[in-house]
């Protein structure tokens, strides 16, 4: 009987022994691929490690409008939203005006011309002009006459040959005399006519008309030929080398705004393209109509041709910090990381390097750029064209050319 047993016991063992061996081959079996199927999973992973440089021709740029610029700033929080004008400081304007009544002899300039300090804009001609100068000479001719018997009726009064009525009515006369010379002779100076030549029997039949400053022509308000009396506007000449930001603040924001702030501001002509500025000035009084103050700031980063009178939008960082920015086109998001494009020239083309970053806050179509490590001064990236980029990327890495 215990034999029997036994011998069950042992029937039991072999066939639970047969099984396992039976489970364990099936799963080494279903665990098995092929060797296509390796390499396929070893590609994949190799292309999710990071994307690769792409080269684009110049022609390739040009039709996908690509642009390359360095990192903008942008202001995203704290900020008083204002609009104004550009505009320059009062004496980097001037308006020519006629020192006396005169016809418009010639006009020398146009509209936009850029002049410089003394340049002749216009020349002048009229009798009273040829007067000036006619009674200047007749004036200085009498002077040299009256200097004489000035002198000889002081030396016959010290005589005792003279009475002192006689030689005070002299001296009264001279120097009345030579008052009237050197009224007229500040009358020439302000015509731009030389005296001394003058004095010499040179009569100018034309009178220039010059620019008080460096600048360009904003205006011509006369025509050839006109009769302009005197203080009328001849000319408006603008030297925009101080050009700056007026912009206005209302009531309820001003106390948020000093000097020292940072601008973000964009003009029409240029709307892709934000410049900054810093406020320098602050003003101390309302405007009735809207009921705001006028902030002045000087640009930092001048671009594209700037016009007094352009309008302009912008923000005032009243933290007064600046982050890094770049349009919405220029980040593209793959494997979960976000991408900008880094731009280099090379022959005849262009390399993009795909460069990892923390996009941050998003406002108006602009993304915040956190960098995770500094990149060289004047760094130029690719402001948009960043979804072409990465299909012309992932094209590289697949060896597809179509």
């Amino acid at each position: 009987m215990n034999n029997k047993r036994m011998k069950s016991i042992k029937l039991i063992n072999m066939k639970i022994f047969i099984l396992a061996g039976f489970i364990l081959f099936s799963l080494a079996s279903c665990n098995q691929q092929t060797p296509g199927e390796q390499e396929t999973g070893s590609e994949e992973s190799e292309a999710s490690e990071g994307l690769t440089p792409v080269t684009l021709t110049d022609q390739q740029v040009n039709a996908l409008s690509i642009k390359v610029d360095t990192l903008a700033k942008y202001v995203f929080k704290d900020m008083v939203v204002v609009n104004g004008y550009l505009n320059v400081p009062p004496q980097n304007k001037a308006s020519v005006t006629a020192i006396i009544g005169a016809n418009i002899a010639s006009i020398e300039v146009f509209e936009g011309d850029k002049v410089k300090k003394g340049q002749t804009l216009a020349y002048l001609s009229h009798p009273n002009l040829l007067d000036v100068q006619t009674e200047y000479i007749n004036a200085q001719s009498e002077l040299v006459f009256m200097e004489q018997e000035y002198k000889r009726q002081k030396k016959l009064y010290k005589e005792q040959v003279t009475s002192g009525k006689v030689y005070q009515k002299t001296q009264a006369d001279y120097f009345m005399l030579k008052g009237n010379v050197l009224n007229l002779e500040a009358k020439l100076n302000l015509l731009h006519l030389d005296p001394s030549k003058v004095s010499q029997g040179t009569i100018y039949e034309k009178v220039p008309v010059l620019s008080p400053i460096n600048g360009y022509v904003a205006k011509v308000e006369i025509r050839t030929g006109q009769f302009v009396e005197p203080q009328k506007p001849m000319f408006e000449v603008v030297n925009n080398d101080r050009i700056h930001a007026d912009l206005m603040v209302f009531e309820k924001d001003i106390y948020k705004v000093k000097t020292g702030q940072k601008v973000v501001f964009t003009v029409e002509s240029l709307p892709g393209e934000p410049m900054t500025a810093t406020i320098f000035a602050v003003g101390k009084a309302f405007e009735q109509n809207p009921k705001a103050v006028h902030v002045h700031a000087n640009i930092d980063n001048k671009r594209g041709v700037l016009i007094p009178g352009m309008y302009i939008t912008g923000r005032i960082a009243t933290n007064n910090k600046l982050v890094n920015a770049l349009p919405e086109e220029a980040v593209v998001n793959e494997g979960g990381k976000s991408y900008i494009f880094t731009s280099q020239k090379n022959d005849g083309g262009w390399l993009f390097i795909p460069l990892e970053v923390i996009s941050g806050l998003n406002e108006d179509g602009w993304i915040e750029i956190r960098l995770l490590a500094p990149v060289k001064a004047g760094t130029k990236f690719a402001w948009n064209g960043a979804y072409y980029l990465l299909s012309e990327m992932k094209k590289n890495e697949t060896g597809d050319d179509d």
